[in-house]
């Protein structure tokens, strides 16, 4: 076995704190990742408190995960000591259903093996995160980072990246389409970055004044403030495309309107609560709402090139490891611009 630091929370809602406990030794097909930084992304703070049902602990949150791969497996052909390495939100599939095979196995039909709070395939073994020294992960589970990016800032592009590279493409952002952006934050300043990349028309949606200049500076064309009510008519039957990365309670019938004939309203933020629609607004204009979440390990690196091209990099904060448990806090609050990065090196 190998034994790794880590932060953990060892029950719901507590701290987090050291903790050390052991990966699995190499299988021949393993990948043995020194994570150099993890992002924090809001479910991690959902799973720690336990806001979404009944989760596992002692738990090492952490699944935008950044590093340098250090041992590999005797049949490993995709990596070899010293490349940069990511591990993302899932870390296995089944890969024998119609989704896996087809190259979508976040959507796999026995259910993805998420990085933390779960069991690996063998039902036994609790999947441990990337507030870690170490991870080891199938090789088919890993992807290869840019070498002309920062490290820091292609962390969160693991999850909240690809979170919204994959409904953009999806639902084809791209020269003469006009996208919305509903929320400026950690996963909304990544759409904001990739719609501008592939040629949208881009404007960001949001109840803060003080996020129009950080809005433009990423790439966004225009910036509605969403507390003028006075808006939403003026641009009814609008946008092509919105995609709500906001996670809590909004009108989304507002939102809707917004959208052209055949438009798509798409959500990758989770609220944790119902929304009320009415089913008029979506008739008028044969509007639809489609959620998303992340992408299979084709895109991931698809968007991780992609990335890597147009030189985007999500916006951090890097802290260390004790400081874990207030930037949880700040996040809750809004107060951060746009994602905090561990260095794991103070773990």
């Amino acid at each position: 076995m190998i034994e790794v630091r880590a932060y953990a929370a060892q029950k719901a809602k507590a701290d987090l704190a050291p903790w050390k406990f052991n990966r699995r030794d190499l299988g021949p097909n393993d990948v043995l990742v020194e994570i150099v930084y993890s992002g924090i992304c809001h479910s991690d703070i959902h799973q720690v408190r336990e806001e979404w049902g009944e989760a596992i602990f002692p738990m090492v949150p952490g699944h935008e995960i950044a590093g340098i791969v250090k041992e590999v497996g005797s049949s490993v052909t995709k990596f070899k000591p010293g490349m940069r390495a990511g591990v993302g939100v899932f870390i296995d599939s089944c890969r024998k259903c119609e989704n896996c095979l087809g190259g979508e196995n976040q959507y796999c039909l026995e259910g993805m093996t998420g990085t933390y709070n779960g069991y690996e395939r063998d039902g036994k073994t609790v999947a441990q995160g990337g507030y870690a020294s170490a991870i080891v992960v199938n090789e088919d589970y890993v992807l290869h980072l840019p070498e002309n990016l920062e490290m820091a800032g292609i962390a969160p592009l693991l999850c909240a990246g690809i979170t919204l590279y994959s409904p953009l493409k999806h639902w084809g952002a791209g020269p003469g389409k006009k996208v919305g952006i509903i929320g400026l934050g950690g996963l909304g300043h990544m759409g904001v970055k990739f719609a501008h990349a592939l040629g949208a028309e881009v404007t960001v949606l949001s109840h803060s004044a003080n996020k129009e200049a950080d809005a433009k500076n990423m790439g966004a064309d225009h910036f509605i403030l969403t507390k003028d009510e006075a808006v939403f008519e003026k641009y009814k039957n609008h946008f092509d495309l919105l995609i709500n990365s906001v996670s809590a309670p909004m009108d989304l019938n507002k939102y809707a309107n917004m959208l052209k004939l055949n438009g798509s309203l798409v959500m990758v933020g989770l609220s944790g609560e119902p929304y009320p629609i009415d089913a008029f607004t979506m008739l008028n204009q044969r509007r639809r709402i489609a959620g998303s979440m992340i992408g299979g390990m084709k895109q991931t690196q698809e968007m991780l090139d992609f990335a890597g091209k147009h030189n985007i990099v999500s916006d951090v904060e890097i802290i260390k490891a004790d400081e874990i448990n207030k930037a949880y806090d700040r996040v809750v609050n809004s107060d951060v611009k746009y994602r905090f990065v561990i260095d794991a090196k103070t773990i």
